[in-house]
């Protein structure tokens, strides 16, 4: 093929089907992720390898995987959609006005009600802009799947390829229904709660454990509630099962209608750190920029703890 030959749009789109296979690992994933048929898939990909005169992947009936020669086009594939990329944001960073589909996952309840009205409102504002929002408290590979921005609750990984900028900090908070206290009494230490019980946020075999609030060892006996969804954690408070230690912005409206109670207010846990992530790039996409710029102006009102949950029931 010569260094001089063009490359159609056809050629294009098998390359980019290419890749998509290999980073996805199948054809399937591909066409999900290019908004595909896998048959359309397949065929721009056994194109792209007829007209290169080699196997790309060892196909079984189970999976598939890139041969020698594919890795090695692989590779300059990437770099070269990279480059691509790269160019279109040199472009588009001329104007000024967020337009194109921005690509967001974050967390689901932090990202329901606190992070989603803020991009929403950004799109009413902006109307060449489209959202793609997912909500999920799975830890995504932002360059694997394809978004522009994430939003990270807790402590972040040192992951190559990626900044980051600081949302702010969560405040944490501990408490229960007037039933529960009533019926158990209310924990005027740390030590006291080794008494009560717990219902715990978990996910994937790890617990948000309460050893910050300097519990004393015999407290941390196993919880009776392990929940990996913080609403559902609320309501189980609510019905006097038990006691929660959660971000303060998921109790704030339990809290200031008097369903549930903070506990211990002269003791504080760790705040939980909150943070936007998005792949590093020489020249950010004006999208970008307006959604980052508009999350970090946001953050005071976000994280700003009502006075119902500053100030201790009486």
């Amino acid at each position: 093929m010569g260094t001089n030959e063009i490359y159609t749009p056809d050629r294009l789109s098998g390359i980019s089907a290419f890749v998509a296979a290999a980073d996805a690992g199948s054809f399937s994933g591909a066409a999900q992720r290019l908004h595909l048929t896998r048959s359309a898939v397949a065929k721009r990909v056994g194109r792209l390898e007829a007209r290169l005169g080699v196997r790309l992947f060892h196909r079984t009936t189970r999976n598939q995987h890139l041969t020698d020669e594919g890795q090695t086009f692989y590779q300059r594939c990437t770099k070269v959609l990279a480059e691509l990329s790269e160019a279109e944001n040199e472009l588009s960073a001329g104007s000024q006005t967020p337009m194109g589909k921005l690509r967001v996952t974050m967390p689901v309840q932090i990202g329901r009600q606190c992070i989603a009205p803020v991009l929403l409102a950004l799109a009413r504002t902006h109307p060449q802009l489209r959202l793609e929002m997912a909500f999920s408290d799975r830890r995504v590979d932002l360059i694997e799947e394809g978004y522009d921005l994430a939003v990270r609750s807790g402590h972040l990984d040192d992951t190559p390829g990626l900044k980051a900028r600081s949302l702010g900090e969560q405040t944490m908070v501990l408490c229960a229904s007037p039933a529960y206290l009533a019926e158990r009494g209310t924990p005027q230490t740390p030590a006291d709660l080794a008494a009560h019980e717990r219902l715990m946020y978990g996910r994937n075999g790890s617990l948000y454990e309460w050893t910050a609030l300097s519990m004393v060892h015999e407290a941390r006996r196993a919880p009776r509630f392990v929940l990996d969804d913080l609403v559902t954690l609320v309501d189980a408070a609510e019905q006097g099962l038990g006691i929660i230690c959660v971000p303060h912005w998921v109790a704030a409206h339990s809290l200031c209608t008097g369903r549930l109670q903070r506990l211990l207010t002269q003791v504080y846990a760790p705040a939980t750190p909150l943070h936007l992530v998005w792949p590093d790039t020489r020249h950010p996409s004006p999208k970008l920029r307006a959604a980052i710029d508009a999350l970090v102006d946001a953050t005071r009102e976000l994280l700003a703890a009502p006075a119902c949950v500053t100030t201790p029931t009486p």
